[in-house]
């Protein structure tokens, strides 16, 4: 079964694990019998793998979701989101991994120490008429009053309210960091 592959994936050293986890969704990309079995289905979508170990983030991605990564030192920067929206890139009947040279992107993070707020999207949330959410600052402000279940409930229920166009789909998570992360050499001094 392919969740107990993934599982095992983790009974290896992180660089490892995410090595092994890329190449198992490279080669299930890349099969004859996926391909042939994404040509029986009608449309397109977009995948986003996002695999977090200790204090590191891994993603693979192909097409337009987006990975965000709210925390105060990043936000102090205005950076939140970790991989870059891809128009044109889908898993389907229509297939970049049909192409001669597969489009796809992925990514590797080190996180912050202290909380760490994960969140994944679908375009849906973000082009939703009426709303701000193109702005990472715009949809992480829920979280900042209410529970991560309450949050995700009333974005969803806001975009519902403003006539979002697309399906949406939102996964979120907080995880608390211990170690210290990379700082440059002159942080002290």
């Amino acid at each position: 079964m392919l969740k107990d592959v993934i599982r095992n994936q983790f009974a290896k050293t992180i660089k490892e694990s995410f090595e092994r986890i890329r190449e198992l969704i490279l080669t299930t990309l890349n099969s004859p019998a996926f391909k042939e079995a994404c040509q029986t289905i009608e449309g397109e979508t977009a995948c986003l793998f996002v695999v977090r170990r200790g204090k590191f983030l891994w993603w693979f991605s192909i097409g337009d979701c987006a990975l965000y990564l709210f925390h105060p030192e990043l936000s102090a920067l205005n950076e939140y989101q970790q991989n870059h929206r891809s128009f044109y890139e889908w898993v389907g009947r229509v297939n970049t991994f049909d192409l001669p040279v597969p489009c796809y992107s992925e990514g590797r993070k080190e996180l912050r120490k202290g909380k760490n707020h994960l969140l994944l999207t679908t375009d849906g949330l973000i082009e939703c008429p009426n709303t701000d959410f193109g702005n990472p600052k715009e949809i992480c402000k829920p979280f900042e009053s209410y529970s991560n279940d309450d949050s995700v409930r009333n974005l969803l229920e806001e975009i519902k309210e403003k006539n979002v166009r697309d399906s949406t789909t939102i996964i979120s998570w907080f995880v608390h960091i211990e170690p210290a992360a990379t700082l440059p050499s002159d942080a002290n001094g």
